[in-house]
């Protein structure tokens, strides 16, 4: 009996440690290689071996009896720790080493929530059977005549979580996903086992139990495909063409950051209104989220497409037009009257009241959006432009792909220069850093202007030789600002 004892002692005394430090190293080379079996041998060691060393020194060295209360409680506890551990184990290799696209991937988190719990339930049935020697037919129809009270109690949350497992085994959405449900438009946060947890744009969080979504006819913005189609209507006049119309709000679209180009921005012709011809613009953006900012900046860059282009956004009201011969001359001078004083003095420009009647066709008054581009890398340009209002970027992209400030054009001063006359694509890009009202001066008229004061063009001469030098110092300078795509 004493041998026996001390057998139990020096086993228990030599294995514990012996076993403590293999676990732990064995832990330390899967936390290594962040193996996720890792966590349930920290809950082995841990938990689960003490209690054991402790229930055998009880059992085999104190020689305590199994009917003793102090056995019984170490017994529930071991118990419990092996439940711990069995689930951990089981949600590791079912789970959490799961491959996209399979079976257990897809398995929702509150079946798994709801199968973790029958799972402690049945363990405690188990404990309280083979430790406590618990009547399990008495506890049964206990718990059988308690469950249809609390069903009746909890009818609606039941109902809830009943909805929210057969809404979940269909998986119309994820956590991630933008939903529309009802009138109500927002983020999926959390789907937890009663309720669906939603952000809005307005950044407020609102619970929908599963027993309301389940009855509503829920969008999902984010499947099948991340992508979002928005649609948008605009009215212009009836005597701007259809054709232009649509091609400016083309344009206008694929210029604007966060609209996709691929799939491309459609443009129907809606119908002849009171007012106006209602054109609908429908573009896709990648993130739901942007929605308002896109939409903002796209409604923002077609007034200024419309000004540039002469199409006119009428009023919500019924007009009577009296044609007495064209107009839109003696509005553009009185424009270009207005915009003399911001011309320096070495542009040979007539500068006489009397003169603006005979305004050039080929001089223009154009006005450009902050963030838009006046000229594009890579595309041609003949035209020499004037800063009336506003500031703008001269940049240019390098090898890399990065793009690089070269120069802040400000009021007063012209660019354009670089390839007005060679008819080449232009090697630097012009972005309105604000709004911009710029005058359009063509070639041919900047060659009546050299004709008529040969000293403008030393002028564009020694403008075109500094931006030159400074392009080369910025592709030198190769320090990325932002790498784009155009």
């Amino acid at each position: 009996m004493i041998n026996s004892l001390w057998l139990w002692a020096i086993a228990l005394i030599v294995g514990f440690p012996l076993t403590v430090v293999l676990l732990g190293e064995i832990i330390h080379r899967l936390q290594k290689s962040r193996k996720p079996l890792a966590t349930t041998l920290q809950i082995i060691r841990n938990l689960v071996l003490p209690v054991l060393i402790f229930l055998l020194f009880t059992r085999y060295v104190l020689q305590l009896p199994p009917s003793d209360e102090r056995v019984r409680g170490i017994q529930t506890l071991l118990w419990i720790f092996v439940i711990h551990a069995a689930l951990s184990l089981l949600n590791t290799v079912l789970f959490e080493q799961a491959k996209a696209n399979t079976w257990q991937a897809k398995v929702p988190k509150l079946l798994i929530d709801l199968s973790r719990l029958f799972l402690v339930l049945l363990g405690t049935a188990i404990v309280l059977a083979t430790v406590w020697n618990a009547d399990l037919a008495g506890l049964v129809t206990a718990l059988g005549v308690s469950s249809i009270v609390i069903g009746l109690a909890l009818q609606d949350t039941l109902g809830s979580v009943m909805s929210g497992i057969a809404l979940l085994f269909e998986q119309p959405f994820s956590v991630g996903d933008w939903l529309q449900v009802g009138d109500l438009v927002g983020q999926v946060i959390d789907i937890n086992w009663r309720s669906v947890r939603l952000i809005t744009l307005e950044r407020e969080m609102v619970i929908i139990p599963h027993k309301l979504i389940s009855s509503e006819v829920i969008r999902n913005f984010s499947r099948p495909q991340p992508i979002h189609a928005e649609r948008i209507q605009i009215g212009f006049s009836y005597k701007d063409p259809p054709n232009l119309a649509k091609y400016v709000l083309r344009t206008t679209a694929l210029e604007t950051q966060g609209i996709l180009s691929d799939p491309e921005p459609y443009i129907f012709t809606l119908g002849y209104d009171d007012s106006a011809i209602t054109y609908e613009v429908k573009f896709f953006i990648e993130d739901y989220a942007d929605l308002e900012e896109i939409r903002d900046r796209f409604m923002t860059r077609v007034w200024y497409a419309a000004q540039r282009n002469n199409l006119n956004i009428p009023f919500p009201i019924r007009t009577l037009y009296h044609f007495h011969g064209p107009t839109s001359r003696a509005e553009g001078s009185k424009k270009f009257a207005e915009s003399l004083d911001s011309i320096p003095d070495f542009v040979p420009l007539e500068r006489d009241q009397k003169n603006l009647k005979t305004l050039s066709p080929e001089i223009n008054l154009k006005h450009f959006g902050a963030g838009e581009c006046v000229i594009q890398q890579g595309c041609p340009n003949n035209a020499l432009y004037i800063v009336i209002v506003g500031e703008a970027t001269m940049t240019v992209i390098d090898q890399n792909g990065y793009e690089q400030e070269v120069l802040q054009i400000k009021t007063g001063e012209f660019f354009g220069e670089m390839t007005l006359f060679s008819g080449e694509a232009s090697m630097i890009s012009v972005i309105a850093t604000q709004d911009l009202e710029l005058m359009m001066i063509s070639a041919n008229e900047v060659d009546k202007m050299i004709d008529r004061q040969p000293n403008f063009s030393r002028e564009i001469s020694q403008v075109l030789e500094i931006r030159r030098r400074a392009v080369y110092n910025a592709l030198q300078a190769n320090q990325p600002k932002a790498k784009v795509n155009r």
